[in-house]
């Protein structure tokens, strides 16, 4: 019992951290001003590798549904693209460091990430999510086949490259210095499913 309350405590915690970085988002200067660089991936990131993926994903979900609830449009576009992104980010390294957790493990579950965010976006952009802004919010021409193709190869693809890019340069220092105290709390916790 004691444990779970603890665990709760700290994904809260790991929850609220990436609300605020989420909130500090800043767009690129020669990309659509809708793509917004944040490093609230970096807390949720923490917590797969922590405790579990599960525990990634509860943070990528709470700070997406905190920035609806502050920040939302009416409809949820945005923050669903946000999680869906995060968890393509975050599984992939987590998968690879619990599996061996070497500095190695870590590097390839990165590089994996980025390529299937990157992909899976691309995909989803295309298909989904470009045509929902355009059924939702009028932007008509987002339905226009060439628009779609022109935004996600010329924005939503760099786009999250360079943001993954970001959350790692960010992340790997940060895990070298933290590195005893992750595998002091992964003993204390223990991993959730």
């Amino acid at each position: 019992m004691l444990k779970n309350t603890q665990l709760l405590v700290k994904l809260s915690m790991l929850s609220a951290v990436a609300f605020l970085l989420m909130m500090l988002n800043f767009p690129l200067p020669f990309l659509p001003e809708f793509l917004k660089i944040d490093f609230s991936d970096v807390p949720a990131l923490l917590a797969a590798i922590l405790f579990s993926p599960m525990a990634g994903v509860v943070v990528e979900a709470l700070k997406n549904i905190l920035y609806y609830l502050f920040k939302g449009s009416g409809v949820p576009i945005g923050e669903l693209s946000n999680f869906i992104a995060g968890c393509a980010f975050i599984l992939p390294v987590a998968f690879f460091y619990h599996k061996r957790k070497t500095k190695g493990a870590l590097a390839k579950g990165l590089i994996a990430g980025t390529v299937l965010m990157v992909l899976l976006l691309a995909v989803l952009n295309y298909f989904l999510i470009l045509p929902a802004y355009a059924w939702f919010f009028g932007m008509d021409y987002m339905l226009d086949p060439a628009v779609k193709l022109g935004l996600t190869t010329g924005a939503i693809i760099p786009f999250n490259l360079i943001k993954s890019a970001c959350v790692a340069a960010l992340f790997i220092p940060l895990f070298v210095k933290l590195k005893p105290w992750i595998r002091q709390q992964s003993l204390q916790t223990g991993p959730i499913s």
